[in-house]
């Protein structure tokens, strides 16, 4: 009988930090319907999804110290990723203004992938704050011309995913930390707070968060099921952003 022999499949290709799908996608989807629909989204989302696949195996062909086996995914991305991105600009050349607010929180977490620090707070925080900016651009594209709309609803969803990284960390990670346990209900307090006179119901949805932050860590939830409530909770803030603030 012949021997099977199993072949695995090359790291890089798939993005196995299913926590980012929501960070990826929501400040897209927001700022769309919070501008309106066009065809150049349909090009801008794809090169941002396949530029964030690029990102993914960029960071772990640096982990690994370069190695070649990491390579492959890396230029393929890269490389469908540029051909979108010229397309993307080739219906919309006004969008390229934006490319530059994404090359620090890009280079932040290159970086920290390179000295395999990726999933340090400050990697984190950059990787949000650079994912929440995807709200302008596609505002952009879909002819928005409120800016300090746009603006607040890129501000409210970064200060949810940087919260939520905080969260998250609280119950995987840093679970027992109490110095994360308080930095983290200190960050959602203080959005609470600010929110409060910008939108009562933005506030309502970050107190709810608050105390999501001081209750659930205390209490013992898999993995799946925070990753659930997440679905949840950015649901919320979206609709609850566009609603109120859009």
């Amino acid at each position: 009988m012949r021997k099977r022999v199993s072949r695995r499949r090359t790291p890089g290709w798939v993005p196995n930090q299913h926590g980012a799908w929501a960070m990826i996608l929501t400040p897209a989807v927001v700022g769309m319907l919070a501008s309106r629909p066009a065809w150049v989204h349909l090009a801008l989302l794809a090169f941002w999804l396949v530029g964030y696949f690029a990102f993914f195996a960029t960071g772990l062909w640096l982990k690994s110290g370069r190695r070649p086996r990491y390579r492959r995914p890396v230029v393929v991305y890269v490389a469908v990723s540029a051909a979108l991105g010229v397309l993307t600009l080739a219906m919309d050349p006004g969008l390229l203004r934006w490319a530059p607010l994404f090359v620090p929180p890009a280079a932040v977490g290159l970086v920290a992938s390179a000295n395999r620090t990726e999933r340090s707070l400050v990697s984190g925080l950059a990787t949000t704050v650079g994912s929440s900016m995807m709200v302008l651009v596609a505002y952009d594209a879909g002819g928005g011309t409120d800016w300090p709309t746009a603006w607040l609803l890129t501000a409210v969803l970064a200060a949810y995913f940087a919260g939520t990284v905080l969260y998250v960390k609280t119950n995987i990670r840093k679970r027992g930390s109490r110095g994360y346990y308080l930095l983290s209900i200190a960050v959602h307090g203080l959005a609470t707070a600010v929110l409060v006179p910008v939108s009562v119901p933005m506030a309502v949805v970050f107190a709810a968060l608050t105390v999501r932050a001081a209750v659930v860590p205390r209490l013992s939830v898999t993995v799946k099921q925070l990753g659930l409530g997440e679905v949840v909770s950015t649901v919320a803030v979206a609709l609850t952003a566009l609603a109120s603030l859009a």
